[in-house]
């Protein structure tokens, strides 16, 4: 039986102990996943909590360890206050005493499953151990989930892998920590050292390790906010670095406080790194890209984005209500139960949602379309009617568009088509084309008002400061009415960020509202436009390299634009 299926006491709850790794949300392991979802409360700092609060149950609450503000003391009491993920706020009876271990055994009252989260792994980067014994001594049942390593992780995503075939020594160092002697022991080794340090501190554990015996020439990189899209690293040797981050105008800095991880030796040589840099070579790889759809349809295609190695950022452009008059909607869905109807089209995920519904309201489901040939246009409204328990008749074989639909629909025939009339549930602002081409086809169409589109409201003004200002890399518009509700919104996006259309239609909006288009999709489709944009981000990549120059996002073109940020 998996641990956080046991049953736990009325007091003494359950505590688990998990390594959230270095920082990418993707290397939590399958066991801390699982123990996530059954937690009662996280106990963690606010940047662990980013990493894990996706994967806890609904109504979980939350403790910052680091004084954040789920932790603020509620006024004239003195103990921390909980924040509930998408819930209301409650407050625990939190001592005063705020270290890590009193608020994990407290928040394990009552029988509660905690799950105490750090950055890393339990054993090697929290130094845990305090706590686990606090949990011991108290009859607290614990259980520990390891997790990807800082000193591991980090490495991996540089692209510098820390044994070879020969499996030479590694040894790892905590420079906050270390003694004269492990200096010594590690100066005197010609393995691979891993070394935990701050960004400003980096010129004197090089120092230290030159003075144990390591020559000068040894290689070695610097990585800083490792397996994130703000990760850089930084390639030179022991007796270079300091003249390296300079010369990269790196140090000094207000941030040179923040974690690093330094690899020295030869396995971290810019030969070797230049061929095993997989993530920072991402084709988008730290590129800001504004998402301009609404928020139900945003979620896949900024996955697809991450993948890429960007940062999407959604803001919703439109909103989705129903129609004014929703009787022409309800007369049409009694229409198709009472076989009214030879076919109905959905050209949207928007239409099927509304659909579904008045099917909803009026208790219907999937069977109500037995008899009823379904035509769907696009992948995306495809799978929204599969998900509804109905798989569509006819999908366009080539354009996914009216168009496309039209070529591949068949003219109406009285003598196989016993009823001849098409319901058509679309937005209030759909151009006529399908109706225009189905009536020429022969057929009778109820073309009806299934739901209206609307501008949204303005982002915040950071966002819209952002837009105007260079601060994106790269906009998709995925529909002419994004552009359209989006420089109306918004502003219009500055000239150094790169412009990508779903297709000519689009294009030509975005044109005329000034915009040169960088990036047209090859087909209508949300998902090939984020290729086609990360064919564009490979291809630029590519060319600074052929022609020696530094790879920078498109957002450090514009006038006064700061350097890389490294946090």
């Amino acid at each position: 039986m998996s641990p956080t299926t046991l049953p736990t006491g009325l007091d003494h709850g359950h505590v688990t102990f998990l390594g959230a790794g270095p920082g990418d949300p993707g290397l939590l392991t399958l066991r801390a996943v699982e123990a996530l979802a059954t937690a009662d409360v996280l106990v963690a700092e606010g940047d662990v909590l980013d990493v894990v609060r996706k994967h806890a149950r609904h109504g979980v609450a939350e403790v910052h360890t680091d004084g954040g503000p789920s932790s603020d003391p509620v006024p004239g009491t003195g103990t921390p206050q909980l924040a509930v993920v998408d819930g209301a706020s409650t407050t625990a009876g939190v001592p005063a005493v705020r270290d890590a271990a009193h608020l994990v055994m407290e928040a394990a009252r009552g029988g509660r499953r905690v799950v105490r989260a750090v950055s890393g792994d339990p054993g090697l980067d929290a130094y845990a151990a305090e706590e686990m014994l606090a949990c011991a001594r108290a009859g607290v049942p614990f259980e520990v989930v390891p997790g990807v390593a800082t000193a591991v992780g980090v490495p991996a995503y540089a692209g510098v892998p820390l044994r070879d075939a020969e499996g030479a020594d590694v040894r790892f160092v905590d420079a906050r920590t270390a003694s004269d002697r492990c200096w010594s022991e590690v100066g005197a080794s010609d393995g691979t050292v891993v070394v935990s340090t701050t960004l400003d501190s980096v010129g004197a554990a090089a120092g230290e390790l030159v003075s144990a015996g390591r020559k000068p020439d040894t290689p070695m990189t610097v990585t800083v906010a490792g397996t994130t899209t703000r990760q850089r690293t930084w390639t030179a040797t022991l007796g270079t670095i300091a003249q390296t981050l300079k010369q990269a105008k790196v140090l000094p800095s207000p941030e040179g406080g923040r974690p690093v991880i330094v690899v020295v030796g030869e396995r971290s040589a810019a030969a070797q790194r230049d061929q095993l840099s997989w993530f920072e070579n991402k084709p988008l790889f730290g590129w800001k890209v504004l998402v301009p759809r609404t928020k139900e349809q945003a979620a896949s295609l900024s996955e697809q984005l991450r993948s890429y190695g960007a940062v999407p950022h959604e803001v919703p452009t439109i909103a989705v209500e129903p129609p004014r008059t929703p009787q022409q909607m309800e007369r049409a869905v009694k229409g198709l139960v009472t076989g009214r109807y030879e076919w109905i089209a959905f050209t949207s995920v928007n239409a099927v949602k509304a659909v579904r519904e008045k099917f909803e309201e009026y208790g219907l489901d999937a069977r109500a379309f037995a008899g009823i040939k379904v035509a769907a246009v696009g992948e995306q409204t495809a799978k929204a009617l599969v998900a509804f328990g109905v798989k569509p008749d006819l999908v366009p074989s080539g354009e996914q568009s009216a168009a496309g639909l039209l070529e591949d629909w068949p003219p109406y025939d009285p003598v196989f088509d016993p009823i001849d009339r098409v319901f058509l549930p679309r937005a209030d602002i759909a151009t006529e084309t399908l109706v225009a081409g189905l009536i020429e086809l022969g057929w009778e169409v109820d073309d009806v008002t299934a739901y209206r589109t609307v501008r949204a409201s303005p982002p915040p003004a950071e966002t819209r400061e952002a837009i105007k200002g260079g601060g994106f890399d790269a906009v998709l518009f995925t529909s002419s009415s994004t552009v359209r509700n989006l420089v109306g919104i918004a502003g219009k996006p500055h000239n150094v960020t790169v412009i990508a259309c779903i297709g000519p239609a689009t294009a030509k909006t975005a044109e005329e509202h000034g915009l040169r288009v960088d990036v047209m999709a090859p087909e209508p489709s949300v998902h090939k436009l984020a290729e086609a944009l990360a064919d564009f981000g490979l291809r630029r990549r590519a060319a600074a390299l052929e022609s020696g120059d530094a790879v920078t996002r498109p957002s450090e073109r514009r006038p006064g634009a700061r350097r890389r940020r490294t946090t």
